[in-house]
């Protein structure tokens, strides 16, 4: 059936357009949602004078809003179920029914099995890799016209180069690592003038920073980590945009972003969020309050710019074909609006995973964020899966203290202790580092013994494992300080660096046997079930000694950790609530066999992980 809709305003004085329309975002869309609507943003000269229409079987215009900006109309489309995929061609007509503007609307059709296509889960294991520092694939893209910061490789704060094919370049790498799944900071559009390369200011949200590449190559980049059996998961940005974000320079309306009399900073408290004593000043400035001068902090109380970001994550899951999405600075947009956004997103794409940046210290703070929390005030975030920033800082203290009634190894039991806070332990996200805080390697004084121990807990314990880029080969901050030298270059990622890491050859012998440990545990990890989804059990630690299992019904894992710098021997008996089934086992790491189990011998500063037989 064909509806001819037409809806026409009148509130300015007709002006006929001097251009054709600037934008429409989202630009296209698909059918068989199981949300037949779609909210369209469009920019262009004075488009809120003009009277819109669409001819195109089962679409139809329900409503159009206009703004204090006439630059902007929001156009409400609805999709009937029999919808097919085709052009609908969009006019806008001036009063004298003269054709201003018009636009080729494209309705595609989703791919099959796209709703109900795997996510990542604890089965898995994340890569995180900063696009600008990792490798650069095509140096012709290092410096595009129009940007604002040029490329600047001695500068650790610019840009390096790095680029999607340069990623590209190195799947087979990242594949052989034994690592599943990709997290990739911000790709999108940073035209800022200075500290660009991170991403985190974004320009425009449907837009792919050329420096870096094409939505087409992020496309490509998508269907060959899928091809090599890997997941992708994008970072993104609900809390802010960039100064250099295209409306900036033209808003819908002013509360299209949160403005304050004077620049005003987020207090960076995320503890307000769910204090119950909280006051509404401290509450109000950090939610509204922006994240830095740079990034002005977006009001998603606004109905349109809540739809808009809503619709830009389908968008870029359809498009991209993605595996799940890391949300940056999540408890900092308004909370309401992120529950909407992850029901909405649970509707189109039920088993799908998506991970919050929660920086808190407690379990209990960060728990509230979880979906399906037990939460005082009722809420629910919708929010599948969170970080793990409790365990991240007892695993920065743990193997550097002296073992004591509450310091040490003892950190690490007390924090999982504290799961009961969590609706779904077991999709948590575990880590030891990340682009925002030093290297662990740096935390923990160069011992690399320390760096192994770590590894062996995340990639062992509840939840799904995170590793940042570099670690296998033992990347440092150096003696230098600030973030982009957190983030260096992965060497061999440049033509012309002296030596290429992403080679045995490359590497140097304690690089080599690093990358062959974590290699070893990773493929080890891909096929144990036990790993995945078994049972947790501690004990309480003893003498700097920390025993764990992970269990089912047909399996057992041990792992015993030794955080004294003294070969330890461990009497097992008192693990016989395990043990009393096995006899022997296999070390995973050396492959040896475990002849013995009532006691074993545990170098200093070292984790055994044990396959009972």
């Amino acid at each position: 059936m064909y509806r001819l809709t037409y809806l026409y305003f009148l509130l300015f004085p007709i002006t006929l357009f001097s251009q054709e329309l600037a934008r429409i975002d989202p630009p296209f869309w698909w059918t068989g949602f199981k949300n037949p609507e779609v909210q369209l943003m469009v920019y262009g000269k004075n488009i809120a004078e003009t009277r819109v229409s669409v001819d195109y079987p089962g679409l139809a215009i329900n409503k159009i809003s206009k703004v204090a900006n006439p630059n902007y109309l929001f156009i409400d489309l609805t999709l009937e179920a029999a919808t097919k995929p085709g052009i609908a061609t969009i006019l806008f007509r001036t009063k004298e029914n003269k054709v201003a503007a018009k636009y080729a609307y494209e309705l595609k059709a989703r791919k099959k099995g796209s709703a109900a296509r795997k996510s990542f889960t604890s089965s898995d294991v994340i890569y995180l890799l900063m696009p600008d520092r990792f490798a650069n694939g095509d140096p012709t893209n290092d410096n595009v016209e129009g940007s604002a910061e040029p490329v600047d490789r001695m500068n650790p704060d610019g840009r390096h180069g790095g680029d999607i094919k340069g990623i590209a370049d190195h799947l087979d790498y990242i594949r052989e690592l034994g690592v599943t799944t990709i997290w990739i900071n911000p790709l999108l559009l940073n035209n800022q003038s200075k500290y660009s390369y991170h991403g985190y200011s974004i320009g425009d949200y449907y837009k792919t920073d050329p420096r870096f590449g094409t939505n087409e190559d992020y496309v490509k980049l998508a269907d060959a980590s899928h091809q090599r059996g890997m997941k992708l998961v994008m970072d993104m940005v609900l809390n802010h945009c960039g100064s250099g974000h295209w409306w900036m320079n033209d808003l819908p309306s002013p509360d299209w972003i949160n403005q304050w009399p004077e620049f005003t900073r987020t207090n960076y408290r995320a503890g307000t969020s769910t204090d119950p004593y909280a006051s509404a000043a401290d509450s109000s400035q950090f939610v509204g309050g922006w994240f830095d001068n740079t990034m002005p902090d977006l009001n998603q109380h606004n109905p349109f710019l809540k739809n808009y970001l809503i619709e830009n994550t389908i968008w870029w899951i359809e498009y991209a074909g993605l595996d799940g999405i890391r949300q940056d600075t999540h408890p900092y947009s308004f909370k309401e609006m992120t529950a909407e956004w992850g029901k909405r997103i649970a509707v189109e794409y039920p088993a799908f995973n998506m991970v919050g940046e929660c920086w808190m210290g407690f379990p209990a703070s960060v728990a509230y964020w979880q979906k399906d929390a037990l939460n005082r005030d009722h809420y629910n975030s919708w929010l599948p899966s969170v970080f793990d920033f409790p365990l991240y800082d007892a695993l920065n203290k743990a193997f550097n203290e002296p073992e004591s009634w509450n310091t040490g190894i003892l950190r690490i039991y007390d924090v999982l202790s504290q799961d009961f806070s969590y609706p779904n332990p077991g999709n948590i996200v575990v880590f030891a580092d990340n682009h925002d805080v030093s290297r662990y390697l740096d935390s923990q004084n160069n011992d690399v013994r320390k760096l192994k121990m770590a590894m062996a807990l995340i990639l062992t314990t509840r939840g799904i494992p995170e590793i940042y880029y570099g670690t296998e080969i033992l990347m440092t901050s150096g003696d230098h300080q600030g973030d982009g030298n957190k983030r260096r270059d992965f060497p061999g990622g440049w033509p012309g660096d002296e030596r290429n890491a992403f080679t045995a050859q490359g590497r140097t012998d304690q690089q080599n046997d690093m990358y062959g440990y974590l290699h070893t545990l990773l493929e080890w990890r891909k096929t144990k079930e036990v790993i995945h989804t078994g049972k947790f059990l501690h004990f309480i630690p003893s003498g700097g000694i920390y025993t764990y299992f992970r269990y089912n019904a047909s399996e057992a894992v041990m792992v015993v950790m030794n955080n004294n710098e003294e070969t330890k021997t461990v009497e097992t008996k008192r693990f016989s609530e395990i043990l009393k089934k096995y006899k022997t086992g296999i070390d995973v790491v050396t492959g040896s066999g475990v002849k013995d189990l009532s006691s074993l011998v545990i170098p200093g500063k070292t984790a055994m992980i044990i396959e009972l037989r």
